[in-house]
């Protein structure tokens, strides 16, 4: 397995740094059961408001139902569909709109479905998978599919696998695999003490 370490301003969690959203997936090797319940795991204890845990996730294994994780591909954008045909997991994460708890409007349930998608991500670079997120789906077209209620925000789909191995990464995904990786300098989106002024460092 080949990494992309994150080149960081200032020094970060190995863990952190190591995470990244790769597109070869080993088709040949399944994620385990207990590798995939860690990632549940995971999700369930992120920090959420009034402690509601809004998000849910479905999740489609290709090795163990492979009628349902091809409804849910068909969802997915021609240009990813190129890409997550090899993964072995897809998994959607939807964000509650209302809370629980009284059904009164809840604005953070997709902030608090992002932190959830976030520790997954986390936990599956501990387990050596790769998860790429992707905004590129038809979310009508899941909710039909798969019954899920208008209560609940398709926020993002998730391929979620192994690497596959360096010598049989394909030429069409290649150059996007080694591509470098980039961000924004910290101070265009930290600020201090007032909006635009660049900090903290």
């Amino acid at each position: 397995m080949f990494e992309k370490p994150a080149s960081t301003e200032v020094p970060i969690a190995a863990l952190l740094a190591r995470r990244w959203s790769g597109r070869a997936f080993d088709p040949d090797r399944p994620v385990p059961r207990e590798v995939l319940l860690a990632l549940c795991e995971a999700a369930r204890w992120a920090p959420s408001c009034y402690g509601d845990e809004p998000w849910r996730f479905v999740i489609w294994d290709r090795c163990a139902d492979p009628d349902h994780w091809a409804h849910a591909f068909a969802t997915l954008a021609e240009g990813n569909r190129a890409w997550a045909r090899d993964a072995p997991l897809l998994m959607l994460a939807a964000a509650a709109t209302v809370f629980a708890r009284d059904g009164r409007a809840n604005r953070w349930g997709a902030y608090d479905t992002g932190a959830a998608s976030m520790s997954l991500c986390v936990q599956a670079t501990e387990s050596g998978l790769m998860v790429h997120q992707m905004g590129g789906f038809d979310p009508e077209r899941l909710r039909l599919a798969f019954a899920i209620p208008e209560t609940f925000h398709p926020m993002a789909m998730m391929a979620i696998g192994y690497q596959l191995p360096e010598s049989r990464i394909p030429e069409g995904v290649r150059e996007r695999e080694y591509a470098p990786r980039s961000r924004r300098r910290l101070g265009e989106s930290f600020f201090l003490g007032e909006w635009g002024r660049p900090g903290p460092l």
